[in-house]
């Protein structure tokens, strides 16, 4: 299958390195401490923060730091073919557990000892690069949630079709069954939290492909910031500041 065409462009009108469209909104669920909706493109995915809070169990309080936990789940009407899953399936497990250790990367666990922070994340709307859209929208959240943190930690994908490097990967292409390459970075510091790869790449390659992404990564950063500032200036001017 042509993923790109001999004008240059993908099957959803991109050129290789642009990205799909992306939207976000603050403040989706009133009773979270913080949250988010995000999209990247027809990937939509909401996010809810609850905490620091106290330690529900316990056992698991952490004497010199907040404990993170994270919760991903997919609607099962985020996709037409999806088959019904039981809450807890292994592929959950593992994306709830990379979200968690992305953003233990960013977040100042150590300024909120014996506490405990909740992210819950959920797609309703899936077209490829799920992961990276989890992780922004959770980045979003915990920024309208007040958490403390690093940086802002984003994140994107990019994949090799056709000989060529692509930026932000759609469900089609993400299926394609071509290498793919999702990345996250805490923008401003530079620093690499996240890297999965699903197939072997050339050195050379590789290190294009994993440019593509983290340049995606910090136009996700940007377009973030955007959106604090807007929600910023929003808040100060019903305060009458």
């Amino acid at each position: 299958m042509e993923f790109v065409n001999p004008e240059g462009f993908r099957l959803d009108g991109r050129r290789p390195m642009e990205m799909r469209r992306l939207q976000a909104e603050i403040g989706a669920v009133a009773n979270a401490d913080g949250s988010a909706v995000f999209e990247m493109g027809n990937t939509k995915v909401i996010a809810a923060v609850y905490g620091p809070r106290e330690v529900q169990n316990r056992s698991q309080q952490i004497s010199d730091q907040a404990l993170v936990r994270c919760e991903y789940s997919m609607a099962n009407f985020s996709t037409g073919d999806r088959m019904r899953k039981q809450k807890g399936d292994r592929r959950s497990t593992e994306i709830s557990l990379v979200i968690r250790q992305t953003m233990e990367a960013c977040i100042l666990t150590h300024l909120m000892p014996r506490s405990q922070i909740d992210i819950f994340v959920q797609v309703l709307q899936a077209d490829g690069g799920t992961r990276s859209a989890c992780i922004n929208a959770a980045t979003l959240a915990l920024a309208d949630a007040g958490i403390p943190m690093r940086d802002l930690v984003t994140s994107c994908s990019a994949g090799y079709l056709n000989s060529t490097p692509l930026l932000d990967l759609n469900y089609m292409e993400d299926s394609a069954g071509g290498p793919d390459v999702t990345v996250g970075i805490l923008a401003k510091l530079d620093k690499v939290t996240l890297l999965q790869m699903d197939a072997k790449l050339p050195t050379d390659i590789f290190e294009n492909v994993m440019q593509l992404a983290t340049e995606g990564c910090k136009a996700v950063a940007h377009y973030i910031r955007e959106v604090l500032l807007k929600n910023t200036k929003q808040l100060e001017y019903r305060r009458g500041v």
